[in-house]
């Protein structure tokens, strides 16, 4: 396989279209994935019922639980991996790809352990009602089994990423979707495994994702510099304090964000089955256009990345910009469709009418959380493709714990808007990353981050 396949240099060409060609393959990635995780919820809900549905939605908080960590480390590798590449750096790119996978693969079997020990006790913390307790346990228990199997998938894709390939990663995630309904379909209908059927199905899905990547990498071996060696799998020197540097906030980050999530959802699956339901299904509407924020996010870091470790800070803010257009009109979309058919919307996953009742009235939320959707990629795309590791803390402290939680108390509990209020402090928590970025795109400081960076990189030999 030629070179160009997998490494891409995304500094040439005009920014608009490089940014789209480059997020196409990461959004219809991200749209599959997203399919393949609806049609746990679409086909439990139909064939199991609406306690089925809460199930797999407090189970989907629990698998967010498990794979922060992954998301955190996969994401700073991929913006250093693009860093290098942008640089030349190509030595580095195989240190890292050694470091991340014996850092990821040793985190997912210590924290499958540690899950499969507390399980119970975190889904207690999530107040998991007593009528889908073993449905629950069910499903978090398969998807803890294949946790070393999603961390490899994350980790592979971002070392893909990071070199400029989106279309391998697209091409893994089809697979695992097709993979996906078809065993979903197989094991809840007519093997009757419930929500654990459709764990089962995801878990399979991401396994043989996994497999093709990795065969992908090994044969392009030469061009990663790493040769897969056992001995080469080991935390190297070279690339580790850049990683935990920009990794750990970046853990910190998706934690915060994740267990503010999780506190605030803890507070709604105390309203019942039927609310547990509707929040579920209104996290996967928003995913719906999330899938194009993480594409624009992710690829928009990537040429940050690339842009300030070739030294060419002019496409930074050119990057910011098209970015948020390109976002904005799908997000229209789908809040012309929610307005006027919210019923066609949440009757795909329940026709529970009690569900469809209480899910009117989360419209004007999903109008705040499709606006967070536009405006949060290009200044995360900012914020992380420029590596400011005390950025990310920051944003992570004030989306998480000071806005989320924050929010979600006052208005939940101190003005007793009930669980309206702990769903609006939810999306509007998720306006805060646009305001802090926004306010370093202006004062220019990323640009010192990026001559920082190169500072830091060693003279090539």
């Amino acid at each position: 396989m030629e070179k160009k396949a997998i490494i891409r240099d995304l500094t040439r060409g005009s920014v608009p279209r490089t940014l789209f060609s480059f997020s196409l393959p990461l959004f219809l990635s991200g749209l599959l994935q997203m399919v393949y995780n609806m049609v746990d919820m679409i086909v439990v809900g139909n064939f199991v019922g609406t306690n089925g549905l809460s199930a797999v939605s407090v189970g989907g908080e629990v698998l967010m639980l498990i794979t922060f960590v992954a998301m955190g480390f996969s994401n700073a590798g991929q913006i250093l991996i693009s860093r290098y590449v942008g640089a030349r750096r190509y030595d580095q790119v195989g240190d890292m790809v050694g470091t991340l996978f014996t850092l990821l693969e040793s985190l997912a079997v210590i924290i499958m352990v540690i899950f499969l020990l507390s399980y119970q006790e975190v889904l207690r913390w999530l107040n998991t009602p007593d009528d889908i307790w073993e449905y629950t346990r069910q499903y978090c228990i398969t998807c803890i089994w294949g946790v070393v199997f999603i961390y490899g998938y994350n980790l592979v894709s971002a070392i893909l990423r990071g070199m400029g390939d989106s279309k391998h990663p697209f091409m893994f995630i089809a697979i695992a979707s097709v993979l996906n309904v078809i065993l979903d379909i197989l094991f809840v209908g007519p093997m009757q495994m419930g929500p654990q059927g459709a764990a089962l199905a995801t878990v399979i899905g991401q396994a043989v994702s996994f497999l093709f990547a990795l065969r992908l990498l090994y044969k392009n071996r030469e061009q990663i510099h790493f040769d897969f060696h056992p001995k080469h799998f080991r935390i190297y020197k070279s690339v580790r304090g850049q990683l935990m540097s920009l990794g750990i906030p970046m853990v910190v980050q998706s934690a915060a964000i994740t267990f503010s999530m999780l506190f605030v959802n803890s507070y709604v699956n105390t309203y019942g089955a039927v609310a547990i339901a509707v929040t579920g299904v209104a996290r996967k509407l928003e995913n719906m256009i999330g899938v194009v924020s993480q594409a624009i996010s992710s690829s928009g870091g990537a040429m940050v990345s690339q842009a300030l470790g070739a030294g060419k800070t002019e496409r930074v803010p050119k990057v910011v910009g098209h970015a948020m257009w390109i976002v904005a009109i799908p997000a229209g979309i789908f809040a012309v469709i929610t307005l006027f058919r919210p019923e066609w919307l949440f009757g795909l996953f329940s026709q529970d009418p009690e569900v469809l009742t209480m899910a009117i009235t989360y419209i004007p939320i999903a109008m705040i959380q499709y606006l967070g959707c536009v405006l949060r990629p290009p200044n995360f795309a900012l914020i992380n493709g420029s590596g400011n590791s005390k950025l990310n803390l920051a944003v992570a402290l004030l989306d998480g714990i000071f806005c989320r939680i924050g929010l979600s108390l006052l208005l939940g509990v101190v003005f007793s808007w009930g669980i309206r209020g702990f769903w609006y402090g939810n999306a509007l928590s998720g306006l805060v990353p646009f305001l802090i970025g926004t306010v370093y795109l202006v004062s220019g400081r990323w640009k010192k981050m990026g001559n920082k960076r190169r500072e830091e990189e060693p003279e090539e030999p």
